[in-house]
């Protein structure tokens, strides 16, 4: 009997494996294409490079790529394969039902307006320089314009983005692959100015796990649509890892080819590389910028859904548009122009909820244990104590010596809430599982809860 459960658990509807589609299909373009957002590797190469040669960075990536596909995103993508259930669903069983209220459920909506409004500077940022304009209240109109418009579209036709993004995802591969080509002769040349190789390669693994971390969490709402762990590996590796790799590969290798090129201190910055190909600058920073899109709406989509069905007393509309304005005065002020510090506290909200959900799946024999009534305390308190260890740079009062901005602490974190769910749930801090029917699909189809 389904006793005390919230509606989106209760009413939560399985996907049926009739209904699911192969990793190449889903997983693979969904992935590949969130590592081609400008945003991962805009700023990659300067705490890379400037600490490292390119070979140390470029390892950096791969490590990096593995860990975000075996921490942060094969559980969670196995978990949604299991069950067919979205991540507001299977995270009850490691938050509770009402724990999940929060976690995951209401911070992934707020994170997700850190990232519209990322995506919004971004890409009226690459407006502007393909404008040639350096306007502060013009970039204040097009920021607005950008998360009102994008924030409509998410909320009313989001069905139609899933297939533009098809041919917009592509689209900055092929300006990257232009950007290398002009700047390939450099890259023998270039040499780091400071050598300090380990601190560039911890470099890119926070970049790029601190970029990762909320979309391996989203891992169940790609899982549920595959239809066999050979689709949630094949799917990572290729999406995942090659992803990581390929797009922050080629991005270091056009900064370090536009540095050794240039013989000199100049921006590690990729859009310095991008101006560095003359003539065509201007309409690759338009295209950039409308390959922006896709994320921006996905972004504005995900809050949506989140506020919507953790706050349903809120108007979806008012919600999102809500939540879209804070992210324009996020944009606006420049507080969003800090991707590196954005992607600090993305690392170090859902490094825990990863860690807590790995050491849930474990306990309960590599599966879905069910939902959990109430509020799990064994997960609340490992990702309380997991976001502290990961962000103590960023809270007054707790020594910033615990983790040091060049070091991991993304994975201290995870390592944090793992170890702390395991310890917790050993001593009896985990309230009863509540059994849930079996849900019939909209096809018809029957799948096990």
């Amino acid at each position: 009997m389904e006793r005390n459960v919230p509606e989106y658990v209760s009413r939560s509807v399985p996907v049926p494996l009739a209904g699911r589609v192969p990793w190449y299909k889903s997983t693979f373009p969904s992935y590949f294409g969130i590592f081609l957002f400008v945003g991962f590797y805009l700023r990659l190469s300067g705490p890379t490079l400037g600490y490292a040669n390119v070979s140390v960075s470029l390892w950096g990536l791969l490590v990096a790529g593995l860990l975000c596909f075996g921490l942060y995103y094969y559980v969670p993508a196995m978990l949604g394969m299991q069950t067919g259930r979205t991540l507001y669903v299977v995270g009850t069983s490691t938050f509770g039902t009402t724990g999940g209220y929060l976690i995951p459920g209401v911070l992934m909506g707020l994170l997700q307006i850190g990232w519209v409004a990322v995506d919004a500077a971004i890409a009226s940022s690459f407006i502007m320089k393909g404008l040639n304009q350096t306007s502060r209240p013009l970039y204040s109109v097009i920021v607005i314009v950008w998360v009102y418009s994008l924030g409509w579209v998410a909320i009313k036709g989001i069905q139609y983005v899933g297939q533009v993004a098809k041919i917009l995802n592509w689209i900055p591969f092929l300006m990257m692959l232009m950007v290398l080509w002009a700047n390939k002769g450099g890259i023998s040349h270039y040499q780091s100015p400071q050598h300090e190789p380990l601190t560039g390669f911890l470099n890119a693994l926070l970049i790029t796990i601190g970029f990762f971390a909320t979309a391996g969490a989203a891992g169940t709402d790609f899982g549920m649509n595959n239809r066999s762990r050979k689709d949630i590996v094949l799917g990572g590796v290729t999406g995942i890892v090659a992803g990581a790799v390929i797009a922050g590969g080629i991005a270091i290798l056009s900064v370090a080819g536009y540095l050794g090129r240039n013989g000199g201190p100049h921006s590690y910055d990729y859009t310095a590389t991008i101006a560095s190909v003359g003539a065509l600058a201007p309409v690759m920073f338009f295209l950039f910028a409308a390959a922006c899109l896709v994320p921006t709406c996905f972004s504005a989509f995900i809050a949506a859904n989140s506020f919507s069905t953790m706050l349903p007393k809120i108007s979806r509309t008012v919600s999102t548009l809500a939540a879209v304005t804070l992210s324009g005065i996020l944009a606006i002020t420049g507080v969003a122009d800090n991707l590196v510090g954005f992607f600090s506290i993305v690392a170090a909200s859902f490094g825990p909820i990863c860690g807590a959900m790995v050491a849930d799946y474990l306990l309960a024999g590599r599966r879905w244990s069910g939902p959990r009534l109430g509020i799990n305390w064994a997960g609340c308190i490992a990702w309380v104590v997991g976001f502290l260890i990961g962000m103590p740079e960023h809270i007054p009062g707790i020594p910033a010596s615990w983790v040091k901005a060049d070091n991991p602490s993304e994975l201290y974190a995870f390592a944090a809430g793992f170890l702390i769910y395991i310890i917790l749930a050993r001593l009896g801090m985990r309230p009863p599982v509540v059994e849930l029917e079996a849900k019939r699909s909209a096809t018809g189809n029957r799948v096990p809860a």
